[in-house]
């Protein structure tokens, strides 16, 4: 059996994929702002730190994966948190806990989006993001347009993960990421309930081939199926989890 570490645990998407884990018979190291093995708020330089040195001493033997889920949509917080969660809180944490994944060949999957590959972007906070500097980056999201934080966040993850591969595949460690469509958690059923909202993520589900919204199970089981030996020779890859809507929307793109 192996051990994993992931953050978001407490809810949602890590939640599921938390207790897959430990039904399989894994060592499950579980991060988040409460109802976890380590308590870290990753919005902050701090809680990112704390929470790398807390998974090195829970295991010091190494990792067999990492799963960055922690992460805030747009709707739901405020853009200089969704910035700092949902880029930083991930890519400081994984370079973190790459030493440890390096000792025992262990994956990661990252938390991207659907949404990533939408058109809207700004290239400068993109270059924020992906150069690591976060108080540019957090200057740039009060000038970019609202609402499009989550999505851009998201690109730069995968943008990130791409521009890592080769380095993260020479120490042995395998990297991909997952993009789910819209998915049933505590962080979108407002989304699904509000006024402003609402009419958005029906118009989603109404581009969505299969005509509905994921349960959190879903991405889980995907996550799973890449962390695993099945998924050996998978490797700096983007799998869309979202009943076809990115295959309807963008027809003509790989």
């Amino acid at each position: 059996m192996g051990t994993y570490a992931l953050t978001g645990s407490a809810s949602g998407i890590g939640a599921a994929l938390a207790s897959s884990l430990l039904a399989e018979g894994h060592k499950v190291i579980t991060i988040d702002i409460k109802d976890a093995d380590i308590i870290a708020d990753l919005t902050t330089p701090e809680g990112r730190q704390a929470a790398i040195a807390a998974v090195k001493e829970a295991a010091p033997d190494g990792l067999d994966g990492f799963v960055p889920v922690a992460g805030l949509g747009g709707g739901t917080a405020p853009d200089a948190l969704i910035t700092r969660l949902n880029y930083f809180g991930t890519v400081e944490v994984v370079e973190g806990l790459r030493e440890l994944l390096a000792r025992k060949s262990g994956a990661i999957v990252l938390l991207c989006s659907n949404s990533a590959p939408m058109d809207v972007v700004d290239a400068g906070f993109l270059d924020a993001l992906l150069s690591g500097d976060e108080p540019r980056a957090l200057e740039l999201a009060e000038t970019i347009a609202p609402g499009t934080h989550y999505m851009q966040t998201k690109r730069a993850v995968n943008y990130w993960m791409r521009r890592n591969a080769m380095a993260y595949g020479r120490d042995g460690i395998r990297m991909n990421g997952v993009a789910p469509g819209p998915t049933l958690t505590p962080m979108t059923k407002p989304l699904f309930e509000s006024e402003e909202y609402a009419p958005i993520m029906k118009g989603l589900l109404e581009n969505t081939p299969i005509e509905r919204a994921a349960q959190a199970s879903e991405i889980s089981d995907c996550i799973l199926f890449l962390l695993s030996d099945k998924a050996s020779y998978v490797h700096g890859s983007l799998l869309f989890i979202d009943g076809g809507y990115d295959a309807h929307m963008r027809t003509d793109h790989i």
